[in-house]
């Protein structure tokens, strides 16, 4: 993995090379950010920055034979840790029984969650951990002296699902052996024990750049821009999100979100049924997109009402039709009204709520609100 292929996070990326190059790298230093926001990714990067032969720059040349290793998660002096399950009856949980399996999810998904990697490994019900005898193992390999006699890394993916078990690491965190490195990749800090995280440094990321998320969609993914920057819209600067949502939705959504806020400020009931009865045939998940996408550009109308010198990044046509929206100079409160009973259907469609009763219930709602009259109190 290149800082490269990283999507976003510049400053970040800048942080932890600064460190570096200031020797002041910490032993232990946890990597803490939201799923999809690219925590393992960017620490995988570091690492192979680390052990490159020919750092460049900003970046590790990626042809060494230190970067092939690392890339293909085959380094001898670097090992990884994650939430795992027991492969057999009357078996610990460890991680050294699911390498092969980690490998290719990573080399599929490395913005994947950790719900998804234990669905990858069948784990179905099962909850995944870190258990002691892992921790102990950890201990034991790190104070083995290196195979090729420079620097050992110990990558910790998610140490949420450490538990109390986190306890027989401390003295390791706090004193490692010398040219070791642990690299803890976190999501809730509320769920690592306060014990771990006073012996750790922090770097935080932060949500993806709009901007960002749409060019690696165009690069990766051969999204044509206008489509990327719907995406990127919507996915709340997770590209993993991101992802799921151009796998989901292969159409550009703005000639229906246009058709959608005509028939509800005109309130043309013929309308709203047929465009109901079309939507509820969609797939689950190209609903929920419609539904962000319609709240992005609902949210984007309020912002710009407050601040309307402010330069909203968003296609041209999306930008034309927030600033008909701000021009009906409606309320605030009925815009967050509006994307209340958005944000309300697309939680139940999640939730397995029929697609059909839940869209027609909106529809009515949001065109209710749209001409100044109120909502029905249903229960």
């Amino acid at each position: 993995m290149l800082f490269e292929s990283v999507v976003g996070q510049q400053r970040a990326k800048q942080q932890l090379l600064q460190m570096w190059s200031e020797s002041r790298l910490p032993h232990a230093l946890l990597v803490l950010g939201n799923a999809g926001h690219g925590g393992l990714p960017i620490v995988l990067a570091f690492v192979q920055y680390l052990f490159c032969k020919n750092k460049q720059a900003h970046d590790a040349c990626g042809t060494c034979d230190e970067c092939n290793r690392i890339a293909k998660l085959e380094h001898p002096d670097v090992h990884i840790s994650f939430p795992s399950i027991p492969p057999k009856p009357n078996t610990k949980a460890m991680s050294m029984h699911f390498m092969k399996e980690f490998r290719e999810f990573i080399k599929q998904h490395p913005y994947g969650s950790t719900f998804e990697w234990l669905q990858h490994i069948q784990a179905e019900n099962k909850q995944g951990n870190i258990t002691a005898e892992e921790c102990r193992q950890i201990i034991e390999t790190l104070h083995l002296k290196s195979y090729e006699g420079k620097q050992k890394v110990q990558i910790i993916w998610r140490p949420e699902y450490l538990g109390k078990e986190g306890n027989i690491l401390l003295k390791l965190i706090e004193e490692p052996p010398a040219n070791t490195y642990i690299f803890l990749v976190a999501e809730q800090t509320e769920m690592i024990l306060p014990t771990i995280l006073s012996r750790t440094q922090t770097v935080k990321l932060s949500p993806i750049d709009v901007a960002d998320i749409a060019v690696a969609l165009t690069n990766n993914l051969s999204i044509d821009s206008h489509k990327a920057s719907q995406i990127a819209q919507t996915c709340n600067g997770s590209y993993a999100e991101a992802l799921s949502l151009a796998q989901h939705s292969q159409n550009n959504l703005f000639p229906e979100v246009k058709r959608f806020f005509n028939m509800v400020f005109t309130n043309n009931r013929l309308e709203i049924s047929k465009f109901v009865e079309q939507w509820s045939k969609a797939g689950r998940e190209e609903q929920k997109f419609f539904l962000q996408y319609i709240i992005q550009l609902l949210g984007q109308a309020i912002r710009l009402s407050y601040l309307p010198s402010q330069n909203a990044a968003l296609p041209p046509e999306d930008a034309t039709l927030v600033q008909k929206l701000i021009a009906k100079k409606m309320p605030n409160e009925i815009l967050y009204e509006m994307v209340e009973q958005l944000a309300a259907t697309s939680y139940n469609i999640e939730r397995n709520a029929h697609g059909k009763t839940q869209l027609h219930a909106m529809c009515i709602k949001v065109a209710l609100l749209a001409n100044g009259l109120k909502l029905p109190q249903w229960n």
